[in-house]
């Protein structure tokens, strides 16, 4: 069974930092194409904040460029985002999500909430 399992989460000052960390089980890391967060915010629609590829390209989201930075460890399964400067609209409940070589749709994380305070 595919489980992603998001950590890291929490409240933070604006201008602080957070590191996300989001474990896969059930996979091999050759079977998983790209592993990415999203986020979403109260009353707004879940938006793309970085992704990383198997060849570790990676995209950002405008809004978070220059401040976080995508990484995974593919012997762990495991996709890192460590936040700075954090800014009260980067609240939001943070999702995991992974694409895989044998499935249409990706496999999604519960969420952890990042709570930035102004």
């Amino acid at each position: 069974q595919v489980q992603l399992v998001e950590s890291g989460g929490g409240l933070v000052q604006a201008g602080g930092s957070l590191r996300l960390s989001c474990a896969a089980s059930g996979l091999s890391s050759f079977n998983i194409n790209t592993m990415a967060w999203y986020r979403q915010a109260p009353g707004k629609q879940r938006e793309l904040v970085a992704v990383i590829g198997s060849g570790d390209s990676t995209n950002y989201a405008d809004s978070v460029k220059g401040r976080f930075t995508i990484s995974r460890d593919n012997a762990k399964n495991t996709v890192y985002l460590p936040m700075n400067n954090l800014r009260p609209d980067d609240t939001a409940v943070y999702y995991c999500n992974t694409r895989v070589t044998f499935r249409v749709f990706p496999y999604w994380g519960q969420g952890t909430q990042v709570t930035v305070s102004s």
